[in-house]
């Protein structure tokens, strides 16, 4: 079967990307960790105009037509309080005219002064979101909270539409990364060559899980190595494997995931989610001053520590082709200014 046979045609996408993001070749990056291993970026970061995009809006592109054809007037989601989630779903919200709830709760035990008042909740609040801050600690499950707010809505007169945290759990979730394997695998007949990884961070799910099934139906579901910030581990790793299930059902995969096919890293998730170790710090400062490439503390700054970390400690052969995702998230580094106001 042809790489190119997609698994989503029967899905109805509603644009919100540019189109295919960029792979950039990171050769400061590779120099600096020894220059044994070429690294690449693919920029998801750089995937839209709508408020500085990010990896959500692939999954929300085939959400979207479900919330119309249900008749939404409202799209209701949950994140923490800097979350990435939260403000695609109040970006998508805007450009598609439908009103927004968001609850942001507070999944991290971090006490910047300015950190529920910068970021991702800065733009939230500014494109006309609802931001409810609810003081709950940290869980990539089905909240209460969020449960509350789909009711609320219900009892205003409203048509609600759930969009459970990260996207994850929802049934078209996992499917905008499928989209994103079948993108590389185009990019790479044009580039003449494969990636031997993908690296990519991992919390609630449905990113990782997408890739899992993409690259799958490619053979080579094994190469993604998802780096977990969740801390977490076992819910994160059962959360995944049901998105995996689902979707690779859901498109026709025609096949179980084998288990040694979902490869989850939890080396680099300490001390906390969304709390950067120093390593992570460091991390973020070495992708900035070698490539310009800014990563932020919660997500993507994790996977890039173990992308470094990985490289250093000879994981990856001697000439190896490793491409980063980058997921995007920078916003949220405003909110942790005390770690990196000298750089």
């Amino acid at each position: 079967m042809s790489l190119f046979v997609s698994l989503l045609d029967k899905f109805e996408r509603y644009p919100l990307t540019f189109g295919p993001t960029p792979i950039e070749p990171l050769p400061r990056l590779s120099a600096a960790l020894g220059g044994k291993v070429e690294i690449y970026a693919k920029r998801d970061d750089c995937n839209s105009g709508l408020a500085m995009g990010g990896n959500k809006l692939r999954k929300l592109e085939y959400i979207v037509p479900d919330a119309i054809a249900c008749g939404a007037d409202t799209l209701v989601s949950i994140g923490g309080v800097q979350s990435n989630h939260t403000r695609m779903v109040a970006a998508t919200a805007a450009k598609i005219g439908m009103k927004c709830v968001v609850i942001q709760e507070k999944w991290v035990p971090h006490y910047d002064a300015v950190y529920d008042r910068v970021g991702n909740i800065l733009m939230t609040r500014l494109m006309g979101a609802d931001s409810r801050l609810i003081d709950a600690g940290f869980d990539i499950g089905i909240r209460q909270s969020w449960e509350d707010a789909i009711r609320s809505v219900e009892a205003m007169g409203g048509r609600p539409y759930p969009i459970p945290a990260g996207a994850s759990v929802h049934k078209f979730g996992g499917l905008g990364y499928v989209g994103f394997a079948e993108e590389v695998a185009r990019q790479e007949e044009e580039l003449g060559f494969r990636f031997d990884y993908i690296i990519v961070c991992v919390v609630t799910g449905s990113t990782q899980a997408g890739m899992i099934v993409g690259f799958a139906h490619q053979g080579r579901a094994e190469r993604v190595i998802g780096i977990d910030a969740s801390g977490t581990l076992e819910r994160t790793r059962a959360q995944v494997r049901r998105i995996v299930d689902d979707t690779a059902e859901l498109v026709g995969l025609g096949r179980t995931v084998r288990e040694d096919e979902i490869v989850i890293n939890p080396d680099y998730a300490y001390p906390a989610y969304g709390v950067p170790s120093e390593e992570t710090n460091e991390a973020i400062r070495l992708a900035a001053r070698t490539e310009a490439m800014i990563t932020d503390p919660v997500y993507e700054g994790k996977s890039m520590q173990g992308l470094i970390d990985l490289t250093r400690k000879g994981f990856f052969p001697d000439g190896s082709k490793v491409l980063y995702a980058h997921l995007g998230g920078v916003p949220a580094i405003n909110g942790y200014s005390y770690y990196y106001k000298d750089g």
